[in-house]
């Protein structure tokens, strides 16, 4: 078992998760690149740093998440951070356009296959993933998870007929937050009495391949808060929900 932290990020070959990889090394952490694609997940630890690794890992997939997690305690014996980074807003071909993915999100018109493959990914995904790190954080002396969360999901803001957001309010992506919103609450009480800390972190509005690079933040400014989650120390706040602008609402 070494010395270092150990930090696990999925979805991590590009966008926030990449960032969030990429700082988390320059503070010296260990940081496993989690990507369904090996292959690409290498080529980001190359761009991370020398203390980077590469990991397969589809969080779809349990084969693949087993493997992952058995993996990491070979190598590592422990895991002290892991960010559930990796998220979908729509399941569609590659290279469709933003205004087409955006019409699957219409709720009397979105497929259901839709819907249930961006859950299976965004909130089943999760848990998942979670469930089978759970062990190796126990392992650690004071675990860590944050799990990326929206705005676009948070029913208080999107209740509100001011919200400026609110019309991409739709069947799946923001459900799916909502959910994992949830989830993350749910994993956060269950654990409040440990020393592991679970919270949810709010990129904001981040120019990324998700939406088409429309979003008005950077990467840079999408992962601060999730890098500041995982580095709470001892009397950090645990089932909190925020941006680096302070608490966001449920």
């Amino acid at each position: 078992m070494q010395d270092k932290r150990v930090a696990l990020v999925t979805g991590a070959n590009k966008g926030i998760g990449l960032q969030i990889a990429k700082d988390l090394a320059k503070r010296g952490l260990t940081v496993l690149v989690g990507s369904r694609d090996l292959a690409n997940g290498e080529t980001a630890a190359k761009n991370v740093g020398e203390d980077a690794h590469a990991i397969q890992l589809d969080v779809t997939d349990a084969v693949s998440i087993a493997g992952a997690a058995e993996r990491i305690l070979k190598e590592f014996g422990r895991l002290d951070v892991l960010v559930n980074n990796a998220g979908i807003t729509s399941v569609v071909p590659p290279g469709t356009s933003f205004e087409e993915r955006m019409k699957t999100n219409i709720p009397s018109t979105s497929p259901l296959d839709n819907i249930r493959g961006v859950f299976e990914t965004n909130v089943f995904g999760v848990i998942a993933v979670t469930q089978a790190m759970l062990p190796l954080l126990r392992e650690g002396a004071a675990g860590r998870i944050v799990n990326i969360g929206s705005s676009s999901g948070s029913l208080t803001l999107n209740s509100n007929p001011n919200y400026k957001h609110r019309h991409v309010f739709g069947a799946a992506y923001s459900p799916s937050k909502t959910a994992l919103h949830a989830i993350s609450l749910a994993f956060a009480l269950e654990l409040e009495k440990t020393n592991i800390k679970v919270n949810v972190a709010c990129p904001g509005y981040t120019a990324t391949d998700l939406n088409s690079f429309r979003g008005t933040r950077t990467v840079e400014q999408g992962a601060r808060e999730a890098v500041r989650l995982a580095l709470l120390g001892p009397d950090g706040p645990t089932g909190t929900f925020s941006d680096e602008d302070g608490t966001v609402p449920w």
